[in-house]
């Protein structure tokens, strides 16, 4: 390992857990590259991941946004189309776009579309549903109120599934935050997990969770506490 990796890991002390507020101020310390990292939170959830009853997904409107600036794609027509080029769109339209798209453009990063186009984005299942890019009415992007959609991607809307093993990680903002904008994102994803705890699943329901930086060491964060971060 590099001086600065061995630096910044060093910062960190191993098998202990943090706080929140001083795991974020931790990752924020042991930053050590030029440009601006993206923080993330991963949680491990006691959950069977094989089992459908189980599956935990959703999405969560950060307080403070990503940091990261989201190209949308609007599957509309008419008045639809106008509405959502309106409130912010990078792209909207039906078939234009399906055929691009077809052809092997991907210059984009979220997608939207009313109920009335799913029959035509249907086609593009296999293109866009390994990508994570599948429209679905559950996250709020298979919708008329295209608007309200747009205006919350744009804001920093964040979607968030388990992984194999129960894992879940979703990006909570940039390293040059603020730690109490950070703080109050990576409340609001737990938050949101929380609340769409399975029925099924018994036990600890969140078991590990964990920041980190792009390149940053991972700081543990003492789950224990959690619940009275406010």
């Amino acid at each position: 390992m590099g001086r600065k990796i061995k630096e910044a890991q060093g910062k960190v002390e191993r098998g202990k857990e943090y706080s929140l507020e001083d795991a974020i101020g931790l990752v924020k310390k042991a930053s050590f590259v030029k440009f601006d990292e993206t923080v993330d939170l991963a949680v491990n959830l006691g959950i069977d991941a094989q089992k459908t009853d189980q599956m935990v997904r959703g999405a969560v409107v950060l307080p403070h946004g990503t940091g990261k600036k989201v190209r949308v794609v609007v599957f509309a027509k008419g008045e639809k189309e106008k509405e959502a080029r309106d409130a912010g769109a990078d792209y909207a339209g039906a078939e234009d776009l399906i055929g691009k798209i077809q052809q092997g453009w991907f210059d984009f990063d979220k997608v939207v579309a009313t109920p009335d186009i799913m029959g035509l984005v249907g086609k593009l299942g296999k293109l866009l549903g390994p990508r994570g890019l599948m429209p679905n009415p559950k996250l709020g992007t298979v919708t008329f109120d295209v608007s309200k959609a747009v205006k919350e991607i744009k804001a920093g809307k964040v979607e968030y599934r388990t992984e194999k093993a129960g894992l879940i990680h979703v990006p909570i903002g940039k390293v040059s935050f603020a730690e109490q904008k950070l703080i109050e994102n990576a409340v609001a994803v737990i938050e949101a997990i929380i609340k769409v705890k399975p029925p099924t699943s018994k036990g600890k329901y969140i078991k590990k969770a964990a920041v980190s930086s792009t390149m940053g060491p991972c700081v543990k964060i003492d789950v224990g506490r959690l619940t009275s971060v406010k």
